[in-house]
């Protein structure tokens, strides 16, 4: 399964994150994309939601049901 937060934090953030924070990193996105009902992981707003996930975790947030929470509220949704 491809999976644009990885390949967004891999070729963008590189060594940044631990293992475990991308797991909670994914969990959020994974999360977000259930309650938007995206399920084709080419649509720009899948990208869209990940970067929104990676800023909130740049910015200290590792919690995936409020790194969820926090980037539905961003975009609108």
């Amino acid at each position: 399964m491809d999976v644009p937060i990885r390949t967004i934090l891999e070729s963008e953030y590189g060594a940044v994150f631990e293992p475990e924070d991308i797991a909670h990193l994914t969990a959020a996105f994974e999360a977000a994309l259930t309650r938007l009902g995206l399920v084709d992981r080419k649509d720009p707003l899948t990208t869209t939601v990940a970067k929104s996930i990676i800023r909130l975790a740049r910015a200290g947030e590792r919690d995936p049901q409020k790194l969820c929470d926090e980037a539905l509220r961003i975009l609108g949704k």
